[in-house]
């Protein structure tokens, strides 16, 4: 997309965007925030006086150009608003997600040299006060939710509003000191440093240009019609890009009206509230959606499943069909109107997606399944896929696209770099080029030398392959490929975007390798969904560890894996099962911050229970280290059945003497 609004084409960064939005249409509608049950909006003037006064204040400080400000806290106005006062006087944004610990943002702190810390609230700024003990290199922690913190006492510590009223006597006395310090950003400056997760060792600060987030938002709106005034809802971290281009970006450059929901915990209600027209999620979010649906449904009273059935039946077979190039029959088309005013439209109001034009899921594979359920319901969700290093590169794009892929490529815009090329190594690997480039790890050139070949592709570590349409096809990471003892090569994360669709599997990891003779898995049931199955069927239980290991739900898990199993190919599916004694938690390094499985740490942990499932046992004795809520330490223990799949383990065994 070649940009044509005067606020975009006479800019080169996002505060620049943002001042000339606000003088061309002070009272157009920005932002909506819901606090305390009511919904504020802010207009472009609202938003430039606060990203103004902030930012003065932040430069009385202390804050310079070329600084680091680490942000931590949920998607709220205050979170965007302080990102781009530090962009005003050209300072550099990381966001970080809430959930990170002390430990983890000494780090960060650290490696990106951050100067201010801007913390949501009491949670977060005890973290940057412990960090600050080790930490020397800060000169203040801005909290903008003083809740319990009246008692505070800290030489670094001061409130946003403390910091913005003196920004506004500076701007007071000195009225054009803002504009000058916004109008001096160039394109090339440093917008953001943007963490990778961290799943194969420390986590490192890809740098991006305002040049790089300009390059990202003409790719996706030149990919996907987003209209000036769309309702947008911020709910994925900014610490993630695609946040920063979709929610910081593009709510610029569009405009978009941003839309914060009051809290996490309530963004179905506000969804359903708001009706907006584009939103993006996780995967894993929206298989969370999928399973709501499910497992209401498997509350439902027989005539309600028997409508929903028949509903969703009629959906898939006009909407589904379509999408995948196939023409619905003449009765399916019939029975439409009324599936959509007794069922499909109640589903859609129901999840808050009525209105969604734009649905977007990204940052990892997702079960085709799931596609389909949301287009039988009539969303049209798309998938978009790229790297943090060199961007978003392709997207679902028109009425019909194949579901097992990522997309056709995005077209690229050549004002900012050359247009965009891929290539695939003879190792399966998707290589990229062009574009406004790869900005290079922060402070690591040697990290940065080590993903760019001589002649300038940048190494995704993606393992691909294109479709005859021109689709790009996402097996897994090459790392992450996976061969057995008897040759056959398998992608774990093909498989387990496959078994995840099921409701009452909220993760799992895959296992197999040249030293295996089948593939098997270590499955984190969802104790919510299973919970409320165990009572509904009369099925007594007293902890985690005591439902994952239930006979009755070991032969329900069994079920969902040979039905998966069924839909891969033989010597893919999986053989043996075991179910994880606990809940998989990011504080014990099992997963990232963002939800990842950490599997090397993984199958260290667990390797007694690994072993018993390539020994055939049915049985072993486990001593897990557990770090409890409150702090302290303990080892939990248990007996963890091991469960062979019907049919599959057979199969298994056939494709080892081939």
């Amino acid at each position: 997309m070649v940009y044509s609004d005067p606020a975009v084409t006479q800019s080169e960064t996002l505060p620049q965007v943002l001042l000339a939005r606000a003088l061309s249409e002070p009272s157009g509608l920005a932002e909506r925030h819901k606090r305390l049950g009511i919904w504020r909006e802010f207009t472009w003037a609202n938003v430039l006086e606060r990203v103004r006064a902030l930012a003065l204040g932040l430069e009385s400080k202390g804050l310079k150009a070329g600084d680091s400000v680490m942000m931590i806290g949920e998607n709220e106005p205050e979170h965007f608003w302080a990102e781009y006062a530090v962009q005003s006087l050209g300072g550099k944004v990381l966001s970080v997600y809430p959930d990170q610990t002390a430990e983890e943002i000494l780090y960060l702190a650290q490696d990106s040299q951050t100067r201010v810390f801007l913390a949501q609230d009491q949670e977060q700024v005890d973290k940057c006060l412990e960090v600050a003990d080790e930490y020397d290199g800060a000169i203040a922690i801005v909290y903008w939710d003083g809740s319990g913190l009246w008692g505070y006492d800290h030489p670094l510590l001061d409130s946003f509003e403390s910091v913005s009223d003196a920004g506004r006597q500076i701007h007071d006395s000195d009225p054009t000191r803002f504009e000058e310090h916004v109008k001096r950003g160039k394109a090339e400056d440093t917008a953001l440093l943007s963490y990778t997760s961290g799943t194969t060792g420390k986590p490192k600060g890809v740098v991006i240009s305002y040049r790089y987030l300009f390059d990202n938002c003409s790719r996706v709106m030149g990919a996907i019609d987003i209209a000036p005034g769309t309702e947008y809802l911020t709910y994925i971290s900014p610490a993630w890009v695609t946040e920063q281009i979709f929610g910081l970006s593009i709510g610029l450059i569009a405009p978009m009206v941003v839309n914060f929901p009051e809290g996490p915990e309530d963004v179905l209600t506000n969804i359903r509230e708001l009706a907006v027209d584009a939103l993006v999620f996780s995967p894993r979010q929206w298989e969370n959606l999928a399973s709501i649906v499910q497992a209401r449904m498997l509350g439902a009273g027989k005539v309600r499943n028997a409508m929903y059935d028949w509903g969703m039946k009629v959906g898939r077979a006009v909407h589904v069909e379509r999408l995948e190039g196939r023409s619905p029959s003449l009765a399916a088309r019939l029975q439409l109107p009324l599936a959509e005013a007794l069922v499909l439209h109640h589903l859609r109001d129901n999840l808050g997606l009525g209105k969604a034009r734009n649905a977007l899921s990204g940052g990892a594979l997702m079960a085709p399944d799931v596609f389909r359920m949301f287009h039988a319901m009539g969303v049209k969700l798309r998938n978009v896929y790229g790297a943090t290093e060199i961007g978003l590169l392709t997207a679902h794009v028109g009425d019909s696209y194949q579901l097992e892929t990522s997309g056709s490529w995005m077209p690229s815009n050549t004002a900012y770099g050359e247009p965009l090329e891929y290539r695939v190594s003879p190792e399966g690997e998707l290589q990229v080029r062009g574009g406004s480039g790869f900005g290079g790890y922060h402070g690591k050139p040697d990290k940065s030398a080590e993903v760019l070949t001589d002649d300038g592709w940048y190494e995704t570590g993606d393992a691909v392959s294109m479709t005859n349409d021109g689709e790009l096809l996402f097996f897994d990471r090459v790392k992450d490929m996976r061969r057995l003892a008897n040759g056959h090569s398998y992608p774990p994360q093909f498989i387990e975007t496959r078994l995840r669709y099921s409701p009452f599997i909220k993760d799992l990891m895959t296992l197999g390798d040249e030293t295996r003779d089948f593939v098997s898995a270590l499955i984190n049931i969802d104790m919510e969904v299973l919970g409320r199955w165990a009572e509904e069927n009369k099925i007594s239980f007293s902890t985690y560890t005591d439902l994952s290991q239930k006979p009755e739900i070991l032969d329900l898990i069994k079920g969902e894996v040979a039905r998966i199993n069924t839909l891969l190919p033989e010597g893919s599916r999986v053989a043996r099962f075991a179910n994880f004694p606990k809940e998989l938690d990011p504080d014990e390094g099992e997963l990232t911050r963002s939800r990842k499985l950490r599997r090397a740490f993984l199958e260290e942990r667990y390797e007694k229970l690994v072993q018993a499932i390539y020994d055939g046992k049915a049985e072993t004795d486990l001593e897990i280290a557990v770090t409890y809520q409150d702090g302290r330490q303990g080892v939990l223990k248990a007996t963890v059945r091991v469960s062979d799949v019907e049919n599959a383990s057979k199969a298994a065994g056939r494709q080892s003497q081939t």
